[in-house]
């Protein structure tokens, strides 16, 4: 952590610091819809951040990370309901069951020379076939639905998640700054730059001695991690799920995108990212029911959109761009 804030440079510094210090005071001047939508752009720059660890650095594209999302979510949820443990304890549960499906995926694709658009492929059908089953499990509510009872015992609770949106808010930001900080250490060190070698040229990875196996498996189990943590954060935040939403391909597809406007296999792109097309998206969202339309695809449209316009304009992402502006040396990594 010391190179890395060593190397920031002192503009970057400052920025950093100052940053961190607007978010910690906004709550003190934000009404609850900003905070609201703050919370999502902070949960999407975290999600994005894990993400970024296996496509921006390992070079492995999935698009069924909603596979992890939906596990560590249901199984926090469920230890709740069922037996009354709290997040804090379930979290630790729910990371080792969606790690463990990270690894079965990486294992079933890299073992037997799945690559690019097949392992794509490949983690779509694991998602929609988890899907497909929760649809069936009536422990957790089935294609009812599971929903966490506001009435039993401690659920209004700081320790069971239970406060209000002042907590998610501080949450939120301790989870997308710790990301980031992670990613950073990671992009620094010895296993990070193991991910880019695999990520540019595998064959010659593996020519000067590299694992790529062992390194991608690595990049997967971080990554499916991570997402386990974000799905604790969406169950209890939202405190109720449906395996057609959570397992969704478009909840993979949703939460991807920032990492990609921002700039894929940057620390930054992913916070950039997020900080561009959350507030966007709410903001055509609160439009629409004040005109009184009702389109429930127009986000998602909105969202294509943006996709295309900067890629078309800026095919690196919008962070290394702005950090060319803001004159921040080092910063586009």
């Amino acid at each position: 952590m010391t190179n890395i804030w060593h190397n920031a440079g002192a503009r970057g510094k400052l920025l950093c610091l100052l940053l961190l210090a607007v978010l910690v005071a906004t709550p003190l001047a934000a009404d609850r819809y900003l905070l609201s939508v703050l919370i999502l752009v902070f949960y999407f720059a975290y999600l994005g951040q894990a993400w970024n660890l296996l496509m921006g650095f390992a070079g492995q594209l999935s698009l069924g990370h909603a596979l992890y999302l939906g596990l560590g979510a249901y199984t926090a949820t469920a230890l709740w309901t069922l037996f009354g443990i709290g997040p804090w304890l379930g979290v630790f549960i729910a990371i080792p069951v969606a790690a463990a499906a990270g690894m079965f995926v990486g294992w079933l694709g890299w073992r037997f020379a799945i690559e690019g658009v097949y392992f794509a492929l490949l983690t779509i059908a694991f998602a929609e076939f988890t899907r497909i089953g929760f649809d069936h499990l009536q422990v957790t509510g089935a294609s009812a639905g599971l929903f966490l009872s506001v009435n039993s015992p401690g659920s209004d609770k700081w320790w069971n998640l239970g406060g209000g949106p002042l907590l998610y808010y501080y949450l939120a930001l301790i989870l997308a700054a710790g990301a980031t900080f992670l990613v950073a250490y990671l992009r620094q060190s010895p296993l990070g730059y193991r991910w880019l070698a695999v990520r540019e040229d595998p064959e010659a990875a593996r020519a000067v001695g590299i694992d790529i196996f062992r390194a991608r498996m690595i990049a997967m189990l971080f990554s499916a991690s991570m997402t386990a943590v974000g799905g604790v954060f969406y169950g209890f935040y939202y405190r109720n799920l449906f395996p057609s939403q959570v397992f969704d391909i478009g909840r993979s597809i949703e939460l991807i995108l920032a990492p990609i406007i921002g700039g894929l296999g940057t620390i930054f792109g992913p916070v950039v990212g997020a900080l561009i097309l959350t507030p966007l998206g709410e903001s055509l969202t609160a439009l629409m029911e004040a005109l009184g339309i009702n389109a429930p695809g127009v986000k998602l449209i909105f969202y294509g959109l943006m996709l295309m316009v900067i890629i078309s304009l800026r095919p690196d992402g919008v962070w290394p761009w702005l950090a060319r502006r803001l004159g921040l040396s080092g910063a586009r990594k």
